[in-house]
């Protein structure tokens, strides 16, 4: 298992799948036979995960094709590992890259191995299937390994096909030293060769020949009254519900985005809910017949971690009785079979929403598409975000509030900001609008050099982002700003937290912090307080190309090394920077110090959560479980088994272990700490961190707004919650002003101290 994770992870993280998808198909040289003698590598066959350039001594393997040792024809790839010792978890591999443009159930690649003194791990084949949104099916032969010295022997990988399989990659890969050939290779499709494949079917939906509203809906809307916002809140609901719960539109039948936009008027302009009912009936029914359904069951309370908020079908001041007789019917007999619409990331589980009409054409989509937009939205968080418990305040109520906010933002930035104001109450850090122009243009495109945090409730200059024109502003690190062009820094807080999309205060202050200097012009006038007196000062602006903004992740130098030893013979790891390739060294340095101080108050730059924790662990342990959403139930999310981390064969680091957290510390950040904490010896310190884990789900909304929100919930194994309350540290520590004036690490030193006095 922990060999497999390791793999896996690098092969995810490491191939660039966009990149190769651009690049062009190489041909199947499965003999080897053609070889490319400027590289001695078979053509066609590259042997780094980073493009086609043939590893060098320093990766620790070598490839090429071979003349003297083969199984049929005049050459085989052989792969071998050079020197003494590997870098710790790396592995040789060789890989082929091709594009599915192929249909069938099933893949096979079988080919012949021959192995000299493989040890420390294991050869063998491996074989991914991948879709647009990344892995569908993967097999390295981890549980079948190839070990020691052996003779040529085939071996064969069967994964299924998925209809969204896009790209497959296959080869041979040597996590070991030694060294082996590999030749010989077939690659079938349903048993035929894969050229011979049939041509894989072009799928066409009913919902794609629908473009009546392409261009826009051609809706004015102005001045609803109660009764116009009622019966479109009612509208909103039920919509989303049977976009996602009916067979008809879970089978491609309908673009359910022109549905809404043809039966929108006609509910518009009811003057009663008995008026209002009887439009919805007759368009639910023009979708056509729902048959029963004999799978359909109630999940076991036991499993679930949230339920759907359907209270609202019985609701017999809104929906007439033949409409709620309708609607319980959908729900009971509702879609059991793929979606047109979403689908779940497979492995992960996080929702993957699909065929959504970005409405590109105009950064102003007229209010029926605003309309949509609020629709579309509201309804992805009620059925498909996991933490839908945890924003605070009945999501239901919501809906109604925004749907004149909607119809009235008729600009370009109203409408992004009344959107913002929207995703804001989600309360996700995930959740933002990401590279629009429209909002860049709104916030400005300059930057001041200073890099400010929130310190006692302070905007504070923290460091900056760039040494030397942070030091041309002539402020000072413990330098407090007060106000920014005349505006009291606390007004301006006040007003951009309502479209600060974050989990918690803390995390919604650090990026109001982030953009706090931001602005249109070259310059901007502070007034700023340093040692009780506050004066007035004007500093330069620059684009954020000079500027290095990664400070804002933790990460001040991308160059700095992750290791270093701390006097009193004290180990300290930032996790910004770490490899995983370097981490066995690391671990054999930290061995015989007296603590360890982990800081992730940064982005991790490797996924470390396995290869890490498993010095620090004498024996597995829990660290982490989940919730995924149920595709046959929309709304439902079940509740998962704990996850474990596996422990090192050798001695667990014997020293204590003191993690640094702060609310720069998100995601992956989070997941880690949570691994990293499982260690008997581990103290968490610092302050709470950002608060949104597990995967990420992209959402489009028309005008081409694009947004994401955690897709999976991430719970520790007794239950408790990480969403919005982050990682609560075991032990407070946070940054003072006077401590940042003198430039120290006052969250470092209590680590320190609590090493030394341990």
């Amino acid at each position: 298992m922990k060999t497999c994770w390791l793999i896996l992870a690098a092969l995810l993280v490491r191939t660039p799948l966009a990149g190769w998808a651009q690049a062009p198909t190489p041909p199947l040289n499965l003999s080897f036979e053609q070889v490319d003698h400027r590289t001695h590598l078979p053509a066609g066959w590259w042997t780094s995960l980073s493009g086609p350039t043939p590893p060098d001594a320093a990766s620790g393997y070598l490839a090429a094709a071979d003349s003297l040792t083969h199984h049929d024809g005049r050459y085989a790839l052989r792969v071998q590992s050079v020197g003494a010792t590997r870098p710790a978890d790396a592995f040789g591999v060789a890989t082929m890259r091709l594009p599915v443009t192929f249909g069938g159930k099933s893949v096979k690649l079988t080919g012949f191995l021959k192995t000299d003194q493989v040890q420390n791990g294991y050869a063998g084949l491996w074989l991914r299937v991948d879709g647009e949104q990344g892995m569908l099916a993967f097999d390295n032969m981890q549980k079948r390994p190839v070990r020691g010295t052996t003779d040529w022997q085939q071996y064969t990988i069967t994964l299924p096909l998925a209809n969204e399989a896009k790209t497959l990659y296959f080869g041979t890969l040597l996590p070991a030293t030694g060294t082996l050939w590999l030749d010989q290779l077939t690659l079938t499709v349903d048993g035929r060769p894969v050229d011979q494949a049939p041509a894989k079917p072009v799928v066409h939906y009913k919902a794609e020949q629908d473009t009546a509203f392409r261009r826009g809906s051609g809706l004015t809307l102005s001045n609803l009254s109660k009764q116009q916002i009622d019966n479109l809140a009612v509208l909103g609901r039920m919509w989303g519900f049977v976009k996602y719960y009916h067979p008809a539109v879970a089978r491609g039948d309908y673009n359910f985005d022109a549905e809404l936009l043809r039966v929108l008027p006609r509910v518009l302009s009811s003057k009663t809910e008995q008026a209002r009912s009887a439009v919805l009936s007759a368009w639910l029914t023009s979708l056509g017949p729902v048959p029963a359904c004999a799978t359909c069951r109630e999940p076991a309370p036991a499993a679930m971690r949230l339920q759907p908020d359907l209270a609202w079908l019985s609701d017999k001041a809104q929906l007439s009785p033949d409409l709620r007789a309708q609607l319980d019917y959908l729900r009971r007999n509702r879609n059991q079979g793929p979606h047109y619409y979403v689908r779940a990331a497979p492995g992960v589980g996080n929702p993957i929403f699909e065929h959504e009409e970005a409405y590109a054409a105009t950064p102003t989509p007229d209010a029926g598409l605003r309309l949509l937009a609020l629709f579309r939205y509201w309804n992805m968080i009620d059925y498909y975000f996991p933490y839908r418990y945890a924003i605070g305040e009945d999501w239901q109520r919501v809906l109604p509030e925004f749907i004149p906010q909607f119809v009235a933002a008729g600009t370009a930035e109203q409408y992004r900001l009344t959107a913002l104001a929207l995703i804001a109450r989600v309360h996700d850090t995930h959740a933002n609008i990401f590279n629009d122009k429209i909002l860049t243009t709104y916030w400005g495109t300059y930057y001041a050099a200073l890099w400010l945090r929130f310190v006692e409730g302070q905007a504070v200059v923290a460091g900056y982002y760039d040494a030397a024109l942070g030091a041309a502003t002539t402020l000072k690190p413990g330098d407090v700003v007060v106000r920014v062009d005349g505006r009291p820094v606390a007004e301006l807080v006040q007003a951009r937290q309502p479209i600060t999309p974050a989990s918690n205060e803390p995390t919604q202050l650090r990026n109001i912090a982030r953009d706090l200097l931001r602005g249109p012009t070259p310059q901007v006038a502070l007034v700023v307080r340093r040692a009780g007196r506050e004066f007035a000062v004007t500093i330069d602006r620059v684009p954020a190309s000079q500027l290095n903004l990664a400070v804002n992740y933790g990460t001040p130098d991308p160059k700095a090394p992750a290791w270093r030893l701390l006097p009193g013979n004290i180990g300290y790891l930032a996790l910004g920077t770490i490899h995983n390739a370097d981490l066995a060294d690391i671990m054999a340095k930290a061995q015989k110090t007296k603590g360890l101080v982990i800081d992730i108050r940064n982005y991790p730059s490797d996924f470390v959560v396995f290869t890490l924790a498993k010095y620090l662990l004498s024996k597995p342990a829990e660290f982490v479980r989940f919730s995924r959403l149920q595709a046959t139930y929309p709304g439902f999310f079940a509740q998962t088994l704990a996850i474990k981390v596996t422990a090192d064969p050798g001695p667990a680091y014997p020293g204590k272990v003191v993690i640094l957290v702060d609310e720069i510390t998100q995601s992956n950040a989070e997941y880690t700490t949570m691994a990293l904490r499982s260690a008997p010896r581990a103290t968490v310190l610092g302050s709470t961190t950002a608060g949104a884990d597990g995967n990420v789900s992209a959402i489009v909304l028309p005008g081409n707004i694009n947004t994401r929100i955690s897709g999976i919930g991430i719970y520790y194994p007794d239950g408790r919650e990480t969403q919005r309350v982050g990682i609560v540290p075991d032990v407070e520590a946070k940054p003072t002003i006077q401590g940042i004036t003198d430039g120290r690490d006052e969250v470092l030193e209590k680590a320190v101290q609590l090493i030394e006095a341990s």
